[in-house]
Parts: structure tokens; sequence; C-alpha cells
């Protein structure tokens, strides 16, 4: 396998880790970057599939460039 990671590669790892599944079973999306003044990750959405957390994470990567 290669070392290097393509930008597609490195993001989908990324979005995936800010991706969690709570006890209730639904997962909830956090901002990649933590909030320096309180050390933790801002809230993006509770959603009721995986699949739903990562259609908004593409949504939300899309308008930060456009």
């Amino acid at each position: 396998m290669s070392a290097v990671l393509t930008a597609a590669a490195s993001s989908s790892l990324l979005a995936g880790d800010m991706i969690r599944k709570l006890a209730g079973g639904k997962y909830r999306l956090y901002s990649r970057k933590k909030n320096p003044r309180t050390g933790k990750r801002r809230n993006l959405g509770t959603f009721s599939s995986k699949k739903a957390a990562q259609q908004h994470e593409r949504e939300i990567q899309y308008f930060k460039r456009h």
C-alpha cells in the first residue's frame, strides 16, 4: 500500500474521526478543530444514520470552499 495519501483519502479519514455514535444509536458530527477556550469540538448536528452525517460533512466542506 502506498504511503502517500491523496487529498480525498486524507479528508475522508478526518471526516470519519469527527462522526461519533451516541448511546441512543444516533450519530453526531463534530467540528475538526477544537475550541481553544473550552478544549471541546463544536456540535455540527445529530443524525439518525452515519450516511446522513457523512453527507452533511460533505455539504459543509463544499460550502466552505464555494
